[in-house]
């Protein structure tokens, strides 16, 4: 198969790719977060296509994304009270929310459980794509399974060229990381997945959420994307330090014997074989932004291991936090203080 690659600035490409969806095929887009693997989220057939294009076990289940509210409800059963709150306050957005589902969504889509993932994305991109598409479009990241997500065209065609249809290039991601998934068929909202929705703004519009810790979880029947103990992970071995420049530097003399890469905090004095630019240390959006192409662009290098430094459990930091970790498999080395306490 070859795969397209369309320029969403292009005339006629979203109307293109859409026509490519309703067909049955898979169409990677543009999203805020990274880039989705496309396909009509009511054509168990065109899903089951996804999994397979990714080598995605049927276990884990997708996310629904619409262009609109109507869409939405074509999905789910009765919406439980916080949804409102939620969707005017974060819709469009990078906001998944797990609620009950109807008979017409698939159960290849849910894993076979009764609920489904939705979410509005607000990239104008991926709005265009479903609105012209007509149909909710079920979309994990466009990447082989547990591998580094895509923030760019090329990422995509680095995993997928020669596996779908088209890819609808529409830039590199803005925010860099998934979405929040958020489960509201429990009394307590639970987070499921941490993501560009920090849990402090939840819980300003909430009031009680529950945090779930993935990383110890089984790896089936699991009720949501992202809850594997190890997944975004490069094909280099990730090793981790404490999220302080002394640290960092305690751990490259450690791997001096080894070729070594560095996601490199921008005014750290760092010298390895190969650093990435990685933003100011504590502006965690851009970190977030950079990350995926960082860990891309270091597996490149044909490294014997990359380094990370590891943000602290806030706001976006705690969303990089947990991808480095997943990444890793909680590979790290200690320098002068217990990285389990930071």
């Amino acid at each position: 198969m070859q795969t397209l690659r369309l320029y969403a600035n292009d005339a006629g490409a979203i109307e293109q790719a859409a026509r490519i969806i309703r067909s049955g095929g898979l169409v990677a887009c543009p999203t805020e977060t990274v880039y989705g693997l496309g396909a009509n989220a009511l054509d168990a057939v065109a899903v089951q296509k996804i999994f397979a294009a990714k080598e995605r076990p049927l276990w884990d289940p997708l996310i629904v994304h619409v262009s609109s509210r109507e869409m939405l409800e074509l999905l789910t059963m009765q919406l439980p009270a916080q949804f409102e709150n939620l969707f005017s306050t974060f819709m469009p957005g990078p906001l998944t929310l797990v609620v009950s589902k109807r008979a017409t969504v698939p159960d290849v889509v849910t894993a076979g459980r009764n609920t489904v993932a939705v979410r509005f994305p607000a990239h104008p991109v991926a709005q265009r794509l479903i609105a012209a598409s007509g149909l909710p479009i079920a979309a994990p990241s466009a990447n082989r399974f547990q591998h580094v997500s895509p923030t760019t065209a090329e990422h995509v065609l680095a995993d997928l060229d020669g596996r779908i249809e088209a890819v609808l290039d529409g830039g590199s991601c803005p925010v860099g990381v998934e979405s929040t998934v958020l489960d509201l068929t429990v009394a307590v909202p639970r987070i499921l997945r941490h993501g560009a929705i920090a849990a402090e703004q939840l819980k300003q519009v909430l009031g009680d959420v529950v945090v779930i810790d993935p990383v110890s979880r089984p790896q089936e029947g699991l009720q949501s994307p992202g809850m594997m103990s190890r997944h975004y992970a490069p094909q280099t071995k990730i090793v981790l330090s404490q999220g302080r420049e002394a640290e960092l530097v305690e751990v490259l003399h450690k791997l001096s014997q080894q070729k070594v890469g560095v996601l490199l905090p921008s005014g750290w004095n760092i010298r390895a074989a190969a650093t990435f630019d990685w933003g100011r240390w504590g502006d965690w959006a851009t970190l977030a932004s950079r990350l995926y192409a960082g860990l891309r662009w270091l597996d490149d290098q044909m490294l014997d291991v990359m380094v990370a430094p590891l943000p602290p459990q806030e706001a976006l930091g705690a969303t990089i936090r947990e991808r480095l970790l997943k990444a890793s498999g909680r590979e790290f080395l200690r320098g002068r203080m217990d990285f389990d306490r930071e």
